[in-house]
């Protein structure tokens, strides 16, 4: 059990609103950041005669279908990004996967992973980071070298998914790496705890 007595407490929290709006504004940056090595290499792939055929194929029940499977996709993926980060936050953890928490912020209508236990500085931003690195960079990486544009767009949608994480890994970039981190229980931020100041 850690003892806070020599440690100076901030608390940290990011707006949900602005973190929502965050994420609509990076969506353009991520896309490019994806999107054009990927056209360089699969550039046939938008030769007009390949985007007509794909047009002149869909139909009501593709339509039906894609929206289905896209439904399902943004889903796991919600699932499996909260699970991330308490997979990973939970590695650092005393008592592991006991300390994690998971639920939704319902005003909001936000899930979230939450862990009970302070842990690092170093660890806290590696479990807030690592979805977006799972979800979305390595299927981006992915896509671009098997040319899959669906998959590129679940990169672009999960890297854009961490914008709240990264607004508080932004609050916690200038922090002492051995410093202290307890999540907030209900809020989205967290308390870094300084010691020695």
């Amino acid at each position: 059990m850690t003892n806070f007595e020599d440690y100076q407490k901030e608390k940290l929290t990011i707006n949900l609103i602005w973190a929502n709006v965050f994420g609509v504004l990076i969506t353009i940056p991520i896309f490019l950041l994806f999107g054009i090595p990927y056209f360089l290499v699969w550039a046939y792939q938008f030769h007009p005669d390949n985007l007509r055929a794909i047009i002149s194929n869909i139909t009501p029940n593709f339509i039906f279908v894609q929206t289905i499977i896209a439904f399902v996709l943004f889903l796991v993926g919600i699932v499996l990004h909260e699970l991330i980060h308490g997979i990973t936050w939970s590695r650092f953890a005393e008592k592991g996967f006991e300390s994690i928490k998971f639920g939704v912020l319902w005003k909001m209508i936000t899930p979230y992973c939450h862990c009970k236990e302070p842990l690092k500085v170093s660890q806290y931003i590696l479990g807030a980071i690592m979805p977006s690195i799972i979800l979305g960079v390595i299927p981006g990486i992915v896509a671009i070298l098997i040319g899959n544009f669906g998959l590129l767009i679940f990169a672009v949608f999960f890297t854009m998914g961490g914008a709240g994480d990264f607004l508080i890994i932004n609050l916690l970039k200038k922090e002492n790496k051995d410093d202290l981190v307890l999540d907030h229980p209900s809020e989205a931020g967290c308390y870094i705890y300084r010691k020695g100041k």
